[in-house]
């Protein structure tokens, strides 16, 4: 692939992260995002003990305060919070310390619990068949690189894919629409090629997005609407994305060269 060409791709990603950070639709996101809590490492493994397919956890009246409702007969899922009282005594002005004494038990509910407006997305998952058969193409690609493909019925956190290179494997969820899986196994090569020590996982995910977008490019599958929201809620917004994909451009050009140079090489040799 030509280095014009990738380079065009590249400005026509930070074009459109630019656009999208700029518009209505990303405003409501962050406001979205803000209502839902960082929960503490033993509150994740409380709500992954009984709900282990939970995506967004919030409290009853968060939901409600997003236009959302927890449907009657829904059970909470327990976890612990914490009791905040005053430093010293009740004259200690304001705004006073203030102490841990504690916690307490609280329910939350899953997102699949609740109904009502639906959440706005900056991320919307590829729908259709567009490119299905580079999914084996693609899967010869990491046989070539020492990995392994595997299809998962289900991932950790909601997650479409994802990469090991401990036990040098890729997995992707099989049952997303093709156009996506194959989005997704471009994503996790990027990952193999580049991310075998990560140092931030926000630029990891950055550059490997930005793999996965200009190979499905070049192969005719347009990943924009994926591609753009998820580039910018790993780099921030706007200009810290524009200004991370300027600096690791010859990084992912590079992995989208190696990955799409396998390619081609591959279709000059018919499969086994």
């Amino acid at each position: 692939m030509k280095e014009t060409a990738r380079s065009e791709l590249l400005a026509r990603l930070t074009e459109g992260v630019t656009t999208l950070t700029t518009s209505g639709r990303w405003r409501q996101w962050l406001d979205v995002q803000s209502r839902f809590h960082s929960y503490s490492f033993n509150n994740t493994v409380l709500i992954l003990l009984q709900r282990p397919d939970a995506s967004r956890v919030a409290g009853f009246q968060a939901w409600r305060q997003l236009d959302r409702c927890v449907r009657r007969g829904e059970k909470g899922i327990w976890i612990l919070a914490p009791m905040v009282y005053r430093a010293g005594d009740d004259e200690a002005p304001d705004p006073a310390p203030r102490v841990i004494r504690g916690f307490k038990p609280v329910p939350v509910f899953d997102l699949s619990q609740t109904e009502g407006r639906d959440l706005p997305e900056i991320c919307r998952r590829l729908e259709g068949e567009v490119g299905a058969d580079l999914f084996e193409d693609l899967s010869r690609v990491a046989a070539e690189l020492g990995f392994a493909v595997e299809e998962a019925v289900t991932l950790p956190d909601g997650a479409n894919g994802d990469c090991s290179h401990r036990r040098r494997r890729l997995r992707v969820l099989a049952g997303n629409s093709p156009s996506q899986r194959v989005k997704t196994l471009a994503h996790e090569l990027g990952h193999a090629i580049l991310h075998e020590e990560v140092d931030s996982r926000p630029l990891a995910e950055l550059e490997a997005e930005s793999v996965a977008f200009i190979v499905c490019a070049n192969q005719g599958i347009a990943a924009d609407r994926y591609s753009f929201g998820y580039v910018a809620a790993w780099a921030g917004g706007g200009e810290q994305a524009v200004a991370a994909i300027r600096a690791s451009g010859a990084r992912i050009q590079g992995a989208a060269d190696r990955v799409l140079s396998v390619l081609a090489a591959l279709d000059a040799v018919p499969a086994p």
